[in-house]
């Protein structure tokens, strides 16, 4: 009788009435969206340990040049647009995508990739530029720590591109695949991380130096 009464008194809790904690295993999209998260964070820090560097070390030129001389203001400034403007078309992928249209996610892409590509070779030329003139990485302690860390994050902007690429690829073929939009929403993550990081060195490297 009392088992009879037990059974009685309770009932079913709906999904809403059940704790989020206790509904059981999280999606994959939440689980893979978390631990790319994790990853940015990290990214982020390694990135940290760099400014904290370049800090330290720009000022110790080894009596060579600074980056007054080195650097050119108006090349800075196209590499910045190119890089803002293509997080604001890498949002626009975004919703493409949340939106299943083709076209305009293609679109997207090929100017997130034209604007990705122009501020990659812009800052190889920078590169070559100064190696050229005798400016490299084994010259100063400053010039190893920009080398270093601007370097850093045009190795990333680089990956970008090519996972973009393959992303783009995977759309033509599979079309929006619930794993293809959870990894386009990890790039986007991604790149506008990068975006983030850009605005950093762009303060601290750039305009620190034309003060």
């Amino acid at each position: 009788m009392s088992t009879m009464t037990a059974h009685a008194g309770t009932r079913d809790l709906s999904d809403e009435e059940v704790p989020a904690s206790e509904r059981g295993p999280a999606s994959t999209r939440v689980v893979v969206t978390y631990g790319f998260w994790l990853f940015l964070l990290s990214d982020i820090v390694m990135f940290a340990a760099f400014f904290a560097s370049y800090s330290v070390l720009h000022g110790h030129t080894a009596g060579g040049p600074s980056g007054h001389e080195l650097f050119h203001r108006d090349k800075v400034l196209i590499e910045t647009a190119c890089l803002l403007f293509s997080s604001f078309s890498c949002a626009l992928l975004s919703l493409s995508v949340d939106r299943q249209n083709k076209f305009a996610t293609f679109a997207s892409g090929l100017v997130t990739l034209a604007l990705g590509a122009t501020f990659v070779a812009l800052e190889a030329s920078e590169f070559t530029v100064m190696l050229a003139s005798g400016a490299g990485p084994s010259h100063s302690a400053f010039l190893s720590a920009f080398f270093a860390l601007v370097g850093l994050h045009g190795l990333h902007v680089s990956v970008g591109i090519f996972w973009l690429i393959v992303m783009l690829a995977q759309i033509a073929m599979l079309g929006f695949a619930p794993e293809v939009v959870r990894r386009m929403l990890c790039f986007s993550l991604f790149w506008h991380a990068l975006d983030i990081v850009w605005i950093g060195v762009f303060t601290i490297v750039y305009l620190g130096a034309f003060k």
